[in-house]
């Protein structure tokens, strides 16, 4: 195509982008982000910051820590954090009220879900599936889980698992999307076939959350897990999250019991007896102040339908593709996530050649995007806060990027 071509071609997307943007339901929901100039797509790994946290962690460092003191855990809310902030997450991923806590690390909650759910599954069955295409932790997680409860480990593809259960299976671990790809997993009929063999069903939901329906309850999903740093926008390192569905909340028996876990946790007794309902999900003192960081982050949800939230993911995603594919040189990307929308997540990845490079020199042009070895550029589309705009300005660069223009350019001809 020539100068003149592209040019047209470039005006027609932007006023596309212009039209989309003006008719965006969320597009208010940008103003309560902090964000600079930079296209930020890298959202499914670190959301951008709530502009209303600053100030609230300001308060409970000065005022709630520095004045109050230990007076805190009651006054301002510290002890009951874990369950409060475990409720407000619950909307977002179709679960009612008292089935979630806040607290620990993803991992620590895999652990803690895992081998819980071989527990509930009984001495008879001894395997355990994992995702196999799972990020590395949760594998890693899963070996030592199978170990430490002698039970056998199988990875296997989640397309494969319905053919892979067996009145041997204990319990199954399973993302709902794949964090290379964005591949959306079929959580509801995955669940009903691992519950159909008699197992446990046990999800990942840390690139889901906040990007798009999950519904837990709805689907009979027994325990789930999922940190808060990505679409929550909960701030580096913010607490993770477990689910437990309330009918197993009773047979929920935690690898990791704690005093905060416990049924007395102020009587300081030697016998452990296991808190009621979600709480003995917990181990020990949370983290308030990354915890309240995110109870505060969580408040930009207000109003908010994931419904919505979703429409405008598949709307942002569909639109990227489409600027990359009238954009780039011929052959110079090729996407890696499905063009379905029901098997996509908030995410499109590509894959080309020299990828680490080309993100190096996209965000020296200020859109920011993140790499994974060894050939893919992966873009999170978090729908609060990215407007169709940015995808059109990240099409158009990445495409001067594989062409070669302007800077860093020869390095990458």
């Amino acid at each position: 195509m020539g100068e003149i071509g592209e040019t047209v071609q470039t005006a027609e997307f932007a006023a596309k982008a212009e039209k989309l943007d003006a008719a965006d339901e969320l597009a208010a929901k940008r103003a309560e982000f902090v964000l600079d100039e930079v296209v930020y797509l890298d959202g499914n790994s670190l959301g951008a910051l709530p502009a209303n946290v600053p100030g609230r962690v300001e308060d409970v460092v000065r005022r709630q820590w520095g004045e109050l003191r230990i007076r805190s855990w009651d006054e301002s809310g510290w002890w009951t954090a874990p369950e409060r902030i475990g409720d407000r997450i619950a909307p977002l991923v179709g679960a009612a009220a008292g089935q979630i806590v806040v607290g620990d690390s993803t991992s620590v909650n895999v652990f803690k879900a895992l081998v819980a759910a071989v527990r509930m599954a009984g001495e008879d069955r001894d395997e355990i599936l994992v995702d196999a295409t799972t990020f590395p932790t949760d594998g890693y997680i899963a070996q030592s889980a199978a170990r430490m409860t002698g039970r056998t480990l199988r990875p296997v593809a989640p397309a494969e698992v319905p053919a892979a259960l067996s009145g041997r299976t204990a319990a199954v671990l399973l993302n709902h999307v794949d964090y290379r790809t964005g591949r959306l997993h079929d959580l509801p009929s995955l669940t009903a076939a691992v519950h159909a063999a008699g197992a446990v069903a046990v999800w990942d939901l840390c690139h889901s959350a906040g990007a798009l329906p999950v519904g837990l309850d709805e689907h009979g999903v027994d325990l789930a897990v999922g940190c808060t740093y990505k679409y929550l926008n909960g701030g580096p390192g913010s607490p993770a999250y477990l689910y437990v569905r309330r009918e197993l909340q009773d047979r929920f028996d935690s690898p990791l019991p704690g005093w905060n876990s416990h049924a007395d946790p102020f009587g300081m007794r030697s016998d452990f007896e296991p808190a009621a309902g979600a709480p003995r999900g917990r181990v020990g003192t949370p983290d308030i102040l990354s915890m309240l960081a995110l109870e505060a982050a969580l408040e930009v949800w207000e109003g908010v339908s994931i419904e919505a939230v979703r429409a405008k993911s598949l709307a942002l995603t569909d639109f990227f593709l489409e600027c990359v594919g009238a954009y780039a040189p011929e052959g110079g990307v090729e996407s890696v996530t499905p063009v379905a929308h029901e098997e996509r997540g908030s995410q499109v990845a590509l894959r080309c050649a020299d990828a680490g490079e080309v993100m190096k020199a996209l965000i020296e042009r200020g859109v920011v995007g993140d790499f994974r070895h060894p050939d893919v550029l992966r873009f999170g589309f978090t729908p609060l806060y990215v407007g169709f705009a940015d995808v059109e300005r990240a099409a158009r660069v990445l495409a001067e990027v594989l062409r070669g223009d302007g800077p860093r350019g020869e390095a990458l001809r």
